[in-house]
């Protein structure tokens, strides 16, 4: 499912041997590649982690009746939404139309674009694609202008078949959205009455409306969803007998969207009750740590695993207790969480002696500063860095290594993105 499985590794493939050069990712992994022989800085994937996450995941999701359309923005790479899809995901959730594109060029069939289209080419290649008699592609929409330029342009485009689209319902302060039952009903009335737009169901995305466990966080979120299950509800006359959506569901709150949802699934097999959660494949050390359902409790075995981290080699060590290592922004996620001093070694590969754990302080384009006094961690060793909110570090990636499990210095793969 990769587009350019033949494409020759390059000096522009971030911290990759230089014998990688002239190679197919094939041909380099016949050779037998070890960790050890890459550059700092680096991030790393944990197979081993990803495979427990994907089964923990679709175990969870079949077991409360719900369907999975895991978010591919966190890491698009086409070679883990086929990981995804073949442990039972119905489909792929993309943002925009350029990830759209990639995605159908990647060969995926069913896709959910979590996003409004009013690009005017975009929209043109919309109609262009719905075409595909075996493509199920969902859109959202947020308010009755959405609607009327949607069908207008679709309609100059010479569009034949119309685009199914779900309804947003949003909340006051958080991004797009209808912000009323009333005026998400008032839109899905304008998308009943378009020729070139289906009716398919609700959406929304809860995340938006807390960043912890708290009791407000989890009263907000929850009356959210309520409100979003009544807006469907009320939508049943505008509905046809076609199949029909209703999806929410990030990584943090997933377990609340299975409790709104769980009355419903079942009573109208037209229904797919849907997450979207996308970021359990790799989870994280950081917040989705803190605050994900599947790693509050229970055994090592029922919770997720945290199957991404940065290395990073110490350049300096200008004070008794700071070091600075050769990573920073342009490599590792800071955007929801600093990276977290985990272990340190002289090589890539190990062996690895843990720290104590402590956060970066601070973290610049190039440079991670890791405040630790451990004697161990002298010039030119390196530090293994846990990372929070993975979805800003795969973009930073064009080829990721992928290890066989945690400790492991054999490289089995290296994952392709497609920013």
């Amino acid at each position: 499912m990769d587009l350019h499985d033949d494409e020759p590794l390059s000096v522009i493939d971030k911290g990759l041997p230089e014998r990688a050069f002239g190679l197919t990712t094939a041909e380099f992994l016949a050779t037998a590649p070890t960790l050890d022989e890459f550059w700092t800085p680096l991030v790393v994937l944990d197979d081993e982690a990803m495979s427990h996450n994907i089964a923990l995941m679709a175990a969870w999701v079949a077991a409360h009746g719900l369907e999975l359309m895991p978010h591919g923005k966190t890491t698009m790479a086409p070679a883990l939404w086929r990981r995804q899809l073949d442990a039972g995901a119905t489909g792929i959730t993309l943002a925009t139309m350029g990830q759209v594109r990639i995605g159908y060029a990647a060969g995926l069939r069913s896709i959910m674009l979590a996003n409004a289209v009013t690009d005017p080419r975009a929209l043109a290649a919309l109609a262009d694609l719905v075409r595909d008699p075996e493509l199920r592609l969902t859109c959202w929409v947020d308010s009755v202008a959405t609607v009327e330029l949607m069908q207008r342009r679709l309609a100059a485009s010479g569009a034949r078949t119309a685009v199914d689209v779900c309804v947003e319902l949003g909340a006051d302060g958080g991004r797009t959205g209808a912000r009323t039952i009333a005026e998400g009903v008032e839109i899905a009335r304008a998308v009943a009455d378009a020729d070139h737009l289906r009716l398919a169901g609700v959406a929304g995305y809860e995340g938006i409306l807390g960043h912890d466990r708290s009791a407000a966080a989890i009263e907000a979120v929850t009356a959210f969803l309520r409100d979003l299950v009544a807006l469907h509800e009320r939508l049943s006359d505008l509905y046809d007998d076609g199949d029909i959506v209703v999806t929410a569901g990030g990584s943090a709150y997933f377990d609340l969207v299975a409790d709104a949802f769980a009355p419903h699934v079942g009573a109208d097999p037209r229904v797919h009750w849907t997450l979207r959660s996308g970021v359990y494949l790799v989870h994280d050390d950081g917040f989705y740590r803190g605050i994900s359902p599947l790693d509050d409790g229970g055994t090592a075995t029922r919770r997720l695993r945290s199957a991404i981290h940065g290395i990073g080699r110490v350049v300096s060590r200008p004070e008794p207790d700071l070091a600075i290592v050769d990573g920073g922004k342009r490599d590792f996620s800071a955007d929801d969480g600093l990276p977290i001093a985990r272990a340190v070694a002289q090589q890539v590969g190990g062996p690895w002696h843990p720290l104590a754990g402590a956060e970066a302080p601070r973290i610049s384009d190039q440079h991670t500063f890791v405040r630790d006094a451990d004697e161990r961690i002298t010039v030119g060793a390196v530090i293994a860095l846990g990372l929070s909110h993975p979805c800003t570090t795969f973009d930073k990636w064009r080829r990721i290594p992928v290890i066989e499990h945690r400790g492991s210095t054999r490289v089995v793969d290296l994952v392709r993105t497609y920013f």
